[in-house]
């Protein structure tokens, strides 16, 4: 009996006159490039219009020819809104000064099938709002689009320090590069580190960056590791010695199994407890505490994925000591518990 291929997830990137090249670039790089352990493409990207077929005018001299239309939008699985910089005020995305869409996009929106997941990056989150996407629901945009995005929506939950917010169905990122990270947080999501992180590599950058302390998706403890490593030798060559948590965190991090108090690394650190969460929350985002459990939940999620270990063995590996820990300490970040975890990531990992 012959073999069916697995239907591929399709991706529709909606872009409008104005868009920037990089930003049709990402999913088609992200997406496009990843596999399953057959080496088989896990996604289909297609870029669409929502004037129809043709030549569609960036934000600089750049032309793309364009062969759907908006009717793409009825099948696909993932619509990714990109921004577009041609006539908007103050040469923003022409979206971010009126919250009243053109018909034509407005036309094209209303063909995205129910149950399909929508995706912004920069001011494309001024789309979804507009559209009445974001309503009562959490987003991002870039930095300098803020203060007018709060305007037009106030009924958006908006979060401006954040590199990209993830509600399920609906994703949005920051500026430019964070729509890379967004992409990679939705490789992982779907199909776990393994896949996600191979993309990564081949497209030379990091695994991720952190999204903002509401994330699903975190760095890797071992991104950390190397971050925190890039830190501290930064700091020495600078003779900047003692003024960093970065020697900290690496010495955390390598000790993840072990019980760990605010005193001790602060200890490490040569610092005063209070200097030292001071220090700390500057330079990661987060308290001492918070960064921790993260670094714990990370590892714990690595070895859930890569190991056939005992859920037992990974909570002390990781720090947490019982399962009973692990399983409340996963279900407050994730919303899973480790064997659900399991279940889901380790035929991708």
């Amino acid at each position: 009996m012959a073999q069916t291929t697995p239907r591929r997830h399709r991706v529709a990137v909606l872009i409008r006159p104005g868009f920037i090249p990089f930003e049709l670039g990402i999913p088609h790089r992200i997406f496009g490039i990843a596999r399953d352990a057959e080496h088989r493409p896990l996604y289909e990207v297609v870029t669409c219009t929502p004037g129809g077929p043709g030549l569609v005018r960036s934000d600089s001299d750049v032309l793309v020819q364009v062969e759907h239309g908006p009717e793409v939008l009825e099948t696909a699985d993932t619509v990714v809104v990109p921004a577009s910089h041609t006539s908007g005020p103050d040469g923003t995305d022409p979206a971010a000064g009126d919250p009243v869409l053109e018909p034509e996009l407005a036309a094209a929106l209303a063909r995205i099938r129910p149950g399909a997941r929508l995706m912004s990056i920069c001011t494309g989150a001024f789309v979804l709002a507009a559209a009445g996407l974001l309503d009562g629901r959490p987003a991002t945009t870039h930095w300098l689009e803020s203060d007018r995005f709060r305007q037009l929506y106030p009924r958006v939950a908006l979060d401006p320090d954040v590199l990209y917010t993830d509600d399920g169905d609906v994703l949005t990122s920051a500026g430019v590069a964070s729509g890379v990270d967004l992409c990679l947080h939705v490789v992982r999501r779907d199909h776990g580190t393994a896949v996600a992180q191979d993309v990564a590599r081949r497209t030379v950058v990091p695994p991720h960056r952190d999204g903002g302390q509401a994330q699903f998706i975190k760095r890797p403890v071992a991104v950390e590791r190397a971050v925190a490593r890039g830190d501290a030798s930064g700091s020495a060559a600078t003779g900047a010695r003692g003024t960093s948590t970065a020697a900290a965190r690496t010495w955390v991090l390598d000790r993840l199994d072990e019980p760990l108090t605010l005193s001790d690394m602060a200890r490490h650190a040569a610092m005063s407890v209070r200097t030292f969460t001071r220090r700390f929350r500057d330079e990661t985002g987060e308290s001492p505490g918070q960064w921790l459990t993260r670094q714990r939940v990370e590892h714990a999620r690595t070895l859930l994925e890569s190991t056939s270990l005992p859920v037992e063995q990974v909570a002390r590996r990781c720090g947490f000591g019982t399962a009973q820990s692990l399983r409340a300490h996963l279900t407050t970040a994730l919303g899973v518990t480790p064997s659900a975890y399991r279940r889901t990531f380790r035929r991708a990992a």
